[in-house]
């Protein structure tokens, strides 16, 4: 059968456009995007919130500097900084489409929704393709409350122009502690209102609880144990929960995660099946239940975490794939993972809770590092670093991280994970000193 394309691919963030341009020059493709051209990350997710980053990390910086010689610490102007990060943004869907449009990669803006296995409709016109590749990324969950409309989310937070008096934000994950720590940095009051009386669940515990108490040092109210039942408007939001009703809220914002964004797919008419826990279903090829369609990034449920870098390579993947460079199942590097909080918590590879339930197969040496020379010249004071290796031979397999400088050191664990290195190869090796990298050999005894 003669296909209008040999490829489609649904979406054109960080995953969609590696496969497209990773096909240009050996197949007939189609990328496809209903909404911003880039994706999430760099319109409205991790580039412009590690601008916004930037610029009160710096701000903390000087603040525990104060009683070392610098006195006088800096405010934000929150307008001046939303403008920084929208200088970046207000280029990005222009610059991606242009980039298309100079590969010669056909691209069209439609909202699409399977027909079938090998058949697309785009607004209304009806294309076939003999592989087709999901990469529609995920989107913002919200309560299912009374007073949901009154939600905003992540989206709404990076065109907040006016800085807010007083925010709350539904949930304790990743968004929901970056952008606290943003708007509590600059000034804002900012509430937290979780489910459970636990945040970042993905991380050990021990650290994550640091986190939260850095949070509240800042100003940060945690409301735990807080079951969200309705956003109502009086004169303000206000938040009800189980216990209480909280008021004076500008605005709330709904961090809950982020699960797949499918709504408008159609999959069950390609026989496409979602997983149990979310995402499209995968297998170790990245196919979905629709053997000629793959899922790619956030979309997919893939084992690996939702993070940019991981939609990058698991489109790379399929390229390969498609393009009969490998037929082999995908197999992810250690990937490590950051919650910018200032300071940062990182992780990579053997979680902690996984080690220390296996004493006979790792050793976890933890240590406090705020009186270390690296960490006391910063005045990181809540410093800690956990390092996990083999008890049979020494090979470093995990790490957890809590420093200001924490995605940089999470790199250096990263590689030395992939490359199998152990903690005598650390003794062959001289870096700059002082500097982070100068106290690895000392984290492992």
């Amino acid at each position: 059968m003669q296909y209008d394309y040999d490829v489609v691919i649904i979406g054109g963030g960080p995953a969609g456009q590696q496969v497209a341009y990773g096909l240009a020059d050996d197949k007939r493709i189609l990328i496809v995007e209903n909404d911003l051209w880039g994706g999430t990350c760099p319109n409205r997710g991790c580039d412009p919130k590690k601008m916004l980053y930037g610029v009160v990390e710096a701000k903390r910086q000087v603040d525990v500097y104060q009683q070392v010689g610098l006195p006088q610490a800096p405010t934000i102007d929150w307008t001046a900084m939303l403008t920084f990060a929208k200088s970046y943004t207000d280029g990005i869907p222009s610059a991606t489409e242009a980039g298309l449009r100079s590969a010669n990669i056909h691209h069209n803006r439609a909202t699409v929704k399977f027909l079938g296995a090998h058949a697309l409709d785009l607004d209304g016109e009806e294309i076939s393709a003999d592989k087709i590749v999901i990469a529609t990324g995920a989107k913002a969950a919200r309560p299912d409350v009374p007073g949901q409309d009154l939600l905003e989310t992540s989206d709404d937070f990076f065109h907040q122009m006016t800085q807010p008096n007083k925010i709350a934000l539904i949930g304790a994950g990743f968004v929901a502690v970056e952008l606290a720590n943003i708007a509590v940095t600059a000034g804002v009051e900012v509430h937290i209102f979780q489910h459970n009386d636990h945040m970042l669940s993905g991380f050990p515990r021990a650290y994550s609880d640091i986190v939260a108490t850095n949070l509240q040092q800042k100003g940060v109210i945690f409301h735990w144990n807080a079951d969200v039942q309705a956003i109502e408007m009086e004169d303000d939001l206000q938040v009800v929960t189980q216990d209480e009703k909280v008021a004076g809220f500008e605005h709330v914002y709904s961090a809950m995660g982020r699960p797949a964004n499918v709504a408008d797919l159609d999959l069950s008419a390609a026989g496409i099946e979602l997983a149990d826990h979310g995402g499209v279903k995968v297998n170790e090829h990245l196919q979905t239940t629709a053997e000629n369609v793959y899922a790619v990034g956030d979309v997919a449920a893939s084992p690996a975490p939702k993070l940019t870098p991981v939609a990058g390579f698991e489109g790379q993947y399929v390229v390969d794939v498609l393009t009969g460079r490998t037929t082999a199942a995908i197999v992810y590097p250690p990937t490590p993972h950051t919650v910018f909080a200032g300071p940062e918590l990182s992780q990579v590879g053997v979680s902690l809770d996984q080690a220390q339930a296996a004493p006979e197969q790792y050793r976890v040496v933890t240590q406090k590092l705020g009186n270390w020379y690296t960490y006391n010249r910063i005045q990181d004071k809540t410093a800690q670093v956990s390092v996990i290796t083999n008890q049979n031979d020494g090979v470093i397999v995990g790490a957890v991280v809590l420093a200001t400088d924490a995605e940089e050191l999470i790199n250096y664990f990263t590689e030395m994970i992939a490359e199998k290195h152990t903690t005598d190869d650390l003794k062959k090796w001289i870096p700059v000193y002082p500097s982070v990298a100068s106290d690895l050999s000392y984290l492992y005894e």
